[in-house]
């Protein structure tokens, strides 16, 4: 490590005292943070006597902002992918052919943790129902979805008494959609969380770039009703940084003629998707669309791939 001019020792591994080497390390840390304080004021007083002429300010680099180039990135406006997207398993939803209609569901034996999840889920999602598992197999439970004119069925799986996985299944034909579940704020938990409302929400999907983000986004659009009711303000929000999907659902109150506030309604979560399987779910002869491997696909971490 580079000398300070505090004079402290130039390679802080030298120092054998394992207490010696931690407290020079944070005077280091500290004259470092202190150099860096020192030299932002005087880019400020530079910028300040220079006035209009002053340089631009220089934008600071992210993982996100140095994201390494995917050749399956999608323009707003490519034609080969809205024909591709007017004819697959989606499509049904955004001609406003069907309406949406979801069954939630668990895996076996879960805790009241995960029954709470799942209530909170559906009362954010509108025409859905919470059913218990009852230890039905998936595939009778899909045919029974089918029967009773579902178009979605998600099911929540739970490890160490905490749900961890989420299964969406679009009906009838499929795609099933594998996330790992994580970071769960229950509505309960919220604080200052209200009632939720039955008015439809809003849907913003954000930075769902490529053709497997794409195809992700259009799963969570087509869980909601076409048309939102606007008076209610509900906002239900996937926004994707990283590969992670955070979901909020707030409800904007508007303070004043300029000001406007944010009211979390909950449930709060982070999913990662683990893999697309055309059809229903199926372990046995089922195929795949994508899988994620860690570690042959994650090779740099600037690499992302929704």
């Amino acid at each position: 490590m580079a000398a300070s001019s505090s004079g402290l020792s130039t390679n802080i591994s030298e120092i054998k005292n394992k207490f010696r080497r931690t407290s020079a390390f944070i005077k280091i840390q500290r004259e470092k943070k202190k150099q860096r304080r020192s030299e932002r004021k005087r880019r400020e007083k530079e910028r300040e006597a220079l006035g209009d002429n002053a340089p631009p300010k220089a934008i600071p680099k992210t993982i996100e902002n140095c994201r390494e180039f995917d050749e399956t990135t999608v323009e707003p406006n490519d034609e080969e992918v809205l024909v591709d997207e007017q004819g697959d398993e989606l499509s049904s939803y955004f001609r406003r052919e069907s309406c949406p209609k979801v069954l939630i569901t668990t895996t076996y034996k879960v805790t009241s943790r995960t029954r709470k999840f799942c209530h909170d889920l559906s009362e954010m999602l509108p025409n859905s129902r919470f059913v218990k598992r009852n230890g039905l197999l998936l595939k009778k439970l899909v045919a029974i979805a089918k029967g009773k004119e579902f178009t979605d069925l998600i099911v929540i799986n739970e490890d160490n008494k905490q749900p961890n996985g989420l299964l969406l299944i679009h009906l009838p034909e499929g795609p099933t959609y594998h996330f790992k579940l994580s970071t769960i704020r229950l509505h309960s938990e919220i604080k200052g969380a209200h009632d939720i409302g039955a008015h439809h929400p809003e849907v913003v999907l954000n930075r769902f770039s490529t053709r497997i983000g794409r195809r992700v986004g259009r799963a969570f659009a087509a869980l909601f009703p076409h048309d939102p009711n606007f008076v209610g303000r509900r906002v239900a929000t996937f926004h994707n940084q990283r590969d992670f999907i955070f979901f909020r659902h707030h409800r904007y109150i508007f303070r004043n003629n300029e000001k406007v506030g944010l009211q979390e309604l909950g449930p709060r979560f982070t999913l990662k998707l683990r893999s697309i399987q055309k059809g229903t779910f199926d372990t046995e002869t089922g195929e795949y669309e994508w899988v994620h491997k860690r570690h042959e696909m994650e090779t740099s971490r600037r690499k992302f791939f929704l």
